[in-house]
């Protein structure tokens, strides 16, 4: 493969894929019934657009769009709304569901499918995208048509498809490349067609060889990269594909970068080839707190209960559930939760496999410094977080923060770093809100 590119700082927790890497995507069919979150994205949850009683079919709009930053939301299954409620969510305390009983999962496609993208404008396709409320299947689920619509002083030339997969277990991204490959050249295409951008390319981790051999031979251009976390974030994966540094406070676009996630690119493929809006995503199972580690392709709304059991479900030793990667994932207080479209992984955790200190205090050796992969200074935000003097702490950076818990990890007084720097930046993005509100 020649030379790895990657960047600075990073930390090598160890990587765990094997539990997982070899198995190939299980489709299941939907459970009897499904929990769809009306706040599955970044930004302003769907308004509900049915009630209690009412019949839906496969891929029926049933939350419309609220705002600029906001995404419609369909149904995965053809049945009957039994609710539109209240349920606990993975990525945060609760949120507006429409609980649906499954009757089938049959539907026709909900829009025109197009064969030839090329035929229709990249405003359309925007549009199509937009209608499908497909987002950011990487976990960050932000919406996929804002991203393709930057201002026009930001120029576009060049589209990275992030196939990284840097967080340790999950294998969802690397069996969706190997098995599905043709949907995610076509995303691929797609993107860069709106884009209007002639460079494009997929940069995938050494540790997914077969993916990368698999993706070379089907013509796409992919950029092998070294084996550390967090090698997937935006900025990260930026700088070792193109050696462009993303500004403080800036975003891609900034440096004429758009990165997707792979599966955001299969996403697109289906959108748009298919007519089909995002209503299901391949999920890795995994962890030494679950009998069969596996990667399911599940119907968006399915309970981690249901999957887990698909799964083989809960070892006897098992003691933590996270939604997500161990380095970014949120743990769980119940597995009563839906698949959304971030839902990346589900992992059960053995206690061999957590790191559960007793924070101590820090004793300068500052490895979190040399780790932090946005030359920060980690120790110092979370001191100032923990005296809650938030100003200091914004001028030293907090906000910069990818929240990637590089620094927690090697900290060898079992500094909850990573917190502290999460409780400053909500209170500094708290303390803007105030301000502009005054």
């Amino acid at each position: 493969m020649g030379k790895l590119k990657t960047f600075r700082g990073g930390v090598h927790p160890p990587e765990n894929k094997e539990l997982s890497e070899k198995i190939p995507i299980e489709y299941l069919s939907a459970p009897e019934k499904v929990i769809v979150a009306l706040c599955q994205h970044l930004g302003v949850p769907s308004s509900p657009e049915v009630k209690k009683g009412d019949s839906v079919t496969r891929g029926q709009l049933i939350g419309s769009r609220n705002g600029f930053i906001s995404l419609p939301s369909h149904s995965s299954v053809t049945g009957k709304v039994l609710s539109v409620e209240n349920h606990a969510l993975p990525h945060r305390r609760s949120g507006l569901c429409i609980t649906i009983e499954t009757e089938s999962e049959e539907g026709d496609p909900v829009f025109e499918p197009w064969a030839d993208f090329s035929a229709h404008s990249p405003e359309e396709l925007i549009e199509r995208i937009k209608l499908c409320g497909v987002c950011g299947m990487g976990g960050a689920s932000f919406p996929t048509y804002v991203k393709l619509s930057p201002p026009p002083d930001k120029k576009i030339d060049i589209l990275i498809l992030n196939g990284v997969e840097c967080e340790p277990y999950l294998t969802a991204d690397d069996r969706l490349m190997l098995e599905n490959t043709d949907d995610i050249n076509l995303g691929m295409n797609i993107l860069a067609y709106i884009l209007g951008v002639k460079e494009f390319c997929i940069g995938i981790e050494a540790n997914k060889p077969e993916a990368i051999k698999k993706l070379k031979a089907s013509g796409a251009d992919v950029v092998p990269l070294m084996v550390k976390y967090p090698q997937g974030a935006e900025k990260q994966l930026i700088d070792a594909v193109t050696n462009r540094k993303v500004p403080v406070g800036g975003l891609p676009m900034d440096v004429g970068v758009l990165v997707q996630n792979v599966g955001t690119a299969a996403a697109v493929a289906e959108a748009v080839r298919d007519g089909m809006p995002s209503i299901r995503r391949v999920t890795t199972v995994s962890g030494r707190g679950i009998n069969k580690p596996g990667n399911f392709s599940t119907a968006i709304g399915t309970l981690f209960s249901g999957l887990i059991e698909k799964a083989g479900g809960y070892t006897d030793d098992a003691v933590r559930l996270i939604s997500g990667g161990p380095m970014m994932g949120m743990a769980q207080f119940t597995d009563d939760v839906p698949v959304i479209k971030g839902t990346s992984g589900i992992l059960a955790l053995t206690s061999e496999e957590l790191r559960d200190v007793a924070e101590g205090p820090c004793i300068g050796c500052a490895k979190c410094v040399d780790t932090c992969p946005m030359n920060l200074m980690p120790t110092d935000i979370a001191r100032a977080a923990e005296y809650g003097k938030w100003e200091i702490a914004d001028r030293l950076g907090a906000l910069s923060c990818i929240a990637c818990g590089s620094c927690s990890f090697v900290c060898p007084a079992g500094r909850y770093l990573i917190h502290h720097i999460k409780l400053a930046q909500d209170e500094i993005r708290a303390n803007l809100q105030r301000v502009k509100g005054a």
